[in-house]
């Protein structure tokens, strides 16, 4: 299954993980956090922009392979997700 995405081509078939995420600024430093972990503490973090994490990376590789689709809103983001899942029914 190939998904077309703004990034380019994914093979949906040879992902290991598929997940949704907020970016933040913590202090300078950039992080991954879950949504539900931005629900608890938006306050004390900086918004960066809201992802959707393609992963392909084999179990136990170093290197990572990903793509990643950043979006600007948390609406623009779960649109995204319920195209990906019409690939999944």
């Amino acid at each position: 299954m190939i998904y077309k995405s703004k990034e380019g081509d994914i093979d949906l078939n040879k992902l290991t993980r598929l997940y949704p995420a907020v970016v933040v600024d913590m202090q300078g430093e950039r992080a991954e956090m879950s949504l539900e972990w931005m629900d608890l503490y938006a306050q004390k973090v900086k918004l960066v922009h809201y992802v959707l994490v393609f992963d392909a990376t084999p179990p136990g590789e170093n290197s990572k392979i990903r793509t990643v689709l950043t979006f600007e809103s948390k609406e623009a983001l779960l649109q995204e997700m319920a195209e990906v899942a019409k690939y999944f029914d």
